[in-house]
């Protein structure tokens, strides 16, 4: 009996614990308000996450309302209607990109790409070309609408353009001076090409990297033609700069010799005139009394030619004959007593009616 009682305990025990184990039931219409709840936070989280995106730094976004082109969003985060109301596409607009025509560049090495690089000439010769073309996203919804593939169209457009121009020069021209020129013609049929076609595209710019004839011996013919034609150039710029530096010095020589010329004339005409002025003044003096003016350069003369010699002017207007002392008269002049020195013959003036020995 008591081993009864102990099962039955054990079972109701059992029977207690499965029932506090079980979940709680329902009420009728729960489980649908939880299925709704949870559809209306997932569509809400979707339509959260799809109303908000973000333009980087290099990019723009063109806004597609039910797929028509409404407009355009810069760098930040902005909000939009979800999808398919709204869809934005973004495309780097701000970035300068690039293409090769003629090669491709992998890491560090060129792949030549021969059905671009090669093409005809003017005068019927084979010749290669290589160029980068620099470009950049000018107008978003020409660029998305007007064109299917851009990478594809500006290289066939760069192709055709580059063709083109070096079809119509000779190969000689291409391969020296007329690489610059060229480049400038392609540059601007490419940017004709962007502009008939509106593709949205603009054309920074374009450069060779190669313009020069298939290898082999034709290479280095041209080669060769190409390394005489620089140092012929070479030559001509040093004659060029030997002619610019001589040429100014050479003119300033010259113009300093003139103004030396030009300076010694006028002082020769001053010293002229000086001279002549002075003559005449004498001249004018000399009419207004000869006999002074004689006897004046006959002493000057005497002066000159007897530059030691004692000179001793006398009146001889009067008839009384006039005694000179000349022995005493040169010893005081000399302060010894050597004997007299040479005197001069007395010269005969009339200076104010009277006579000078």
């Amino acid at each position: 009996m008591s081993l009864s009682f102990m099962g039955q305990d054990q079972n109701q025990t059992n029977a207690n614990a499965s029932a506090s184990r079980r979940p709680p039931e329902l009420k009728p219409g729960t489980v649908k308000k939880l299925v709704i709840g949870i559809a209306a936070a997932i569509i809400l989280i979707m339509i959260g996450s799809s109303s908000f995106y973000t333009v980087q730094e290099q990019e723009r976004a063109a806004i597609l309302t039910f797929g028509k082109y409404t407009g355009e969003s810069s760098a930040g985060l902005h909000f939009k209607w979800p999808y398919p109301i709204q869809q934005v596409i973004t495309v780097p607009a701000e970035l300068t990109q690039r293409i090769h025509i003629g090669y491709r560049q992998e890491g560090t090495k060129a792949i030549p790409v021969d059905d671009e690089a090669l093409m005809i000439t003017g005068d019927e010769n084979i010749v290669s070309a290589d160029a980068v073309v620099q470009w950049k996203i000018s107008n978003i919804r020409d660029y998305l609408f007007n064109i299917d593939n851009e990478e594809q169209f500006l290289r066939n457009a760069a192709s055709s353009s580059i063709r083109a121009v070096i079809g119509s020069v000779k190969l000689d021209y291409a391969i020296t001076d007329g690489k610059t020129v060229i480049q400038d013609q392609v540059r601007e049929k490419l940017i004709e090409l962007q502009a008939k076609y509106k593709t949205g595209i603009q054309i920074i710019d374009i450069k060779f990297q190669d313009i020069e004839p298939p290898s082999g011996q034709v290479a280095e013919a041209f080669r060769e033609v190409t390394n005489a034609r620089e140092e012929k150039n070479t030559k001509i710029n040093n004659a060029a700069k030997y002619e610019n530096d001589r040429i100014p010095k050479a003119r300033g020589e010259a113009q300093a010799l003139l103004e030396n010329a030009e300076g010694e004339k006028k002082s020769r005409i001053l010293n002229a005139e000086g001279d002549v002025a002075k003559f005449n003044a004498i001249y004018a003096e000399y009419k207004n009394n000869p006999n002074v003016t004689q006897s004046r350069l006959v002493l000057e003369t005497l002066e000159k030619i007897l530059p030691k010699a004692k000179i001793f002017i006398t009146n001889s207007n009067s008839d009384t004959v006039n005694y000179l002392p000349l022995n005493e008269l040169l010893r005081s002049g000399t302060g010894s007593t050597a004997a007299p020195q040479a005197t001069t013959p007395p010269a005969t003036t009339t200076p104010e009616g009277g006579d000078a020995q």
